[in-house]
């Protein structure tokens, strides 16, 4: 941001009138959950469906603190995201039994998608994702959704994440047919597919496909229930030179076309990131209508 511009952290503009406000909570209250609380309320950044985005004010506040914008209270207990590194050994990360899995997917038995809802379940899921999934676990920001995939002949086989969606994505925004500020008024109404892992031992023909059929169609009823309001389009990015996206495809999303390889802190365009391909799935029939129209 400019000396006087807003400066922008996980979808909320916040300008210099309102750094000051946090300034001064940060400078008051004791602990960095009662003042992401605080600035909830007193900038009534809120959700959907009116509670306030508790977690990504926690998100946002250590940014502008890594910015040196604020400054925080340290940590009272720890981080709790820190006991997970993003990266476990996968002797580590393997919580049953690993001997390969083979044969058709009628020989799984019958699948459960099992939302992560319990302590034991997140700590099996983050695991799993930090020991076998390439990219690691990283906490998703804001609101989210978890899931566990039990086979019943072959117990856990898959872990699926779904959090927010990217703030800009010039392919997805194409297709969708966005101007800025409708993009920015309706972008909650996209989740995005942050991780989808099948584990290593698990060499099922179709699981993958299967699989994301079988949770995008139950994904907006969870996310209503969770947050107050159905999502009407899911979106993932797959790297262009790792994965070709077979699963994807099989399961009816939408290739949209490619992202520039530029993160979001890519001024310079010196294109640091990989190359991937855009994904989408509508999961209401409407969805491009829902996202442009005024309503």
């Amino acid at each position: 941001p400019g000396p006087a511009g807003p400066a922008r952290y996980c979808g909320g503009d916040f300008s210099p009138a309102d750094i000051a406000v946090i300034t001064c909570l940060a400078a008051t209250l004791p602990t960095r959950a009662a003042i992401a609380g605080a600035t909830c309320q007193a900038l009534d950044w809120r959700r959907p469906d009116g509670q306030a985005k508790a977690m990504s004010a926690r998100v946002a506040l250590n940014r502008m603190a890594a910015d040196g914008l604020i400054t925080l209270p340290p940590p009272r207990n720890g981080n709790g995201n820190g006991r997970i590194p993003r990266h476990l050994p996968a002797g580590q990360g393997e919580l049953f039994e690993t001997s390969p899995v083979t044969g058709t997917l009628a020989s799984l038995g019958p699948l459960t998608i099992q939302p992560v809802t319990t302590r034991t379940g997140s700590r099996t899921y983050n695991n799993l994702i930090a020991a076998h999934h390439y990219l690691g676990y990283t906490p998703l920001a804001g609101a989210q959704l978890r899931y566990l995939v039990q086979a019943s002949q072959a117990g856990t086989v898959a872990a699926l994440g779904f959090g927010a969606s990217a703030w800009k994505c010039a392919a997805r925004d194409t297709r969708i047919g966005w101007d800025t500020p409708t993009r920015e008024a309706r972008l909650h109404l996209i989740v995005g597919n942050a991780r989808f892992l099948i584990l290593p031992h698990v060499r099922i023909p179709h699981l993958a496909s299967a699989i994301l059929g079988r949770v995008t169609r139950r994904l907006p009823a969870d996310w209503q229930d969770a947050y107050g309001y159905a999502p009407v389009l899911a979106e993932t990015f797959v790297e262009t030179y790792r994965f070709d996206g077979t699963s994807y495809r099989a399961a009816n999303w939408i290739r949209a076309g490619r992202t520039q390889g530029r993160g979001k802190l890519d001024r310079d365009h010196q294109h640091a990131l990989p190359v991937k391909d855009v994904y989408l799935y509508p999961l209401h029939r409407a969805w491009q209508r829902i996202l442009t129209q005024d309503q």
